[in-house]
């Protein structure tokens, strides 16, 4: 990584340091500043969409190191963000728990899982585990539908309340923004950490050749188990906190599309890379809620009938055109697109660096 002049490494520290420069350093605090008082600068919708789109970005880093940085590309995340957020809502709802006690529990049983459906992984690998994710995403929804009917109502919604913090209600979106925003920067730094740890050199290595990864003395077989572990601890954690955004759980937020559309926020962000799973969801949430406005107004422009025709079509096409393009324009996503404009800006007025 290219830094201002004057600035070397003289130690191992300096080296692994994600914050390097005092000017980074100012753009950090500064960003936690304004994060900080966001709520304060913002009104309720909005404030929902950053709250939604915080939730999302858990769940995505997860996926991002599970399929991004392990290779192990699944398309039934949705359902593993689903598992966690029924854990939670059963628990509360069904046997009364508290929302702080069935966050470990949501947390830790959709690893293990998690975990479980890794176990496939020692014999089977790319095409045959991507289908045997998918399989587990139908038989997520098979199970909620047809099983435990008392605690998972047919599917079709466990309404829960949100809890107090310290005399706080977290009803109120204020409030509950500053719980879900400081576990989402929690998340993402410890994200960013494991990739630059010896396990995330493990995920890597595994994805670019298991053979030789093997040879390395890398045991794949339990990496690769590391891997579910940690992608659907982070999909667990996003449910529970997705089942008290919505104060209800269904199964109509954990559907195969919502899989799909998780490994295209990968995708347009950038594989491989904690600042494109960033880029990735403000990009889509934006997108999606863009849809949502756009269709009333084309409702109330045109007939209901082909709002209502439109609908479903323009919310698919919003998303999966913007992939196509960035396939074929620019496939290693917009963290490459930012790391192109970055050099350029720290390279001028020069156009390439000396």
């Amino acid at each position: 990584m290219t830094r201002p002049a004057g600035y070397y490494d003289v130690n191992y520290g300096q080296d692994m340091a994600i914050v390097r420069t005092v000017f980074h350093w100012w753009v950090f605090v500064a960003f936690l500043i304004l994060l900080a008082v966001l709520p304060f600068l913002l009104n309720d919708f909005i404030l929902r969409i950053v709250i939604t789109a915080a939730i999302v970005l858990i769940a995505a880093l997860g996926l991002q190191l599970l399929s991004g940085y392990a290779g192990l590309f699944s398309i039934g995340h949705s359902a593993f963000i689903g598992t966690g957020a029924y854990i939670t809502a059963v628990l509360m709802n069904s046997f009364g728990w508290s929302y702080w006690l069935t966050i470990p529990v949501a947390t830790l049983g959709t690893a293990l899982i998690g975990v479980m459906l890794g176990l496939f992984s020692y014999r089977i690998k790319e095409l045959y585990l991507i289908v045997v994710t998918l399989a587990f995403q139908f038989l997520f929804l098979a199970f909620v539908l047809n099983f435990f009917h008392e605690h998972m109502h047919h599917g079709e919604g466990i309404s829960l309340r949100r809890p107090y913090f310290l005399s706080v209600n977290l009803m109120d979106d204020n409030y509950f923004y500053y719980y879900v925003m400081p576990l989402t920067v929690l998340m993402t730094f410890f994200a960013r950490n494991i990739v630059r740890s010896r396990l995330g050199r493990a995920f890597v290595a595994i994805r670019d050749n298991d053979l030789s990864a093997e040879i390395m003395g890398i045991n794949i077989f339990k990496y690769k188990l590391y891997a579910f572990f940690i992608g659907c601890f982070y999909a667990g954690l996003a449910g529970s906190l997705w089942a008290m955004l919505m104060r209800n759980v269904g199964l109509s937020d954990f559907v195969i599309e919502y899989s799909i559309w998780y490994l295209a926020l990968l995708v347009l962000g950038g594989v491989g890379s904690i600042p494109g799973t960033i880029f990735g969801t403000i990009a889509l949430v934006g997108i999606k809620q863009l849809v949502l406005w756009l269709v009333p107004v084309l409702s109330s422009t045109f007939s209901p009938s082909l709002a209502h025709r439109l609908g479903p079509g323009l919310g698919l096409l919003s998303w999966a055109l913007p992939v196509c393009i960035f396939l074929i324009l620019e496939p290693r996503g917009m963290a490459h697109t930012w790391e192109v404009l970055k050099t350029r800006f720290q390279n001028w007025p020069f156009t390439y660096a000396i």
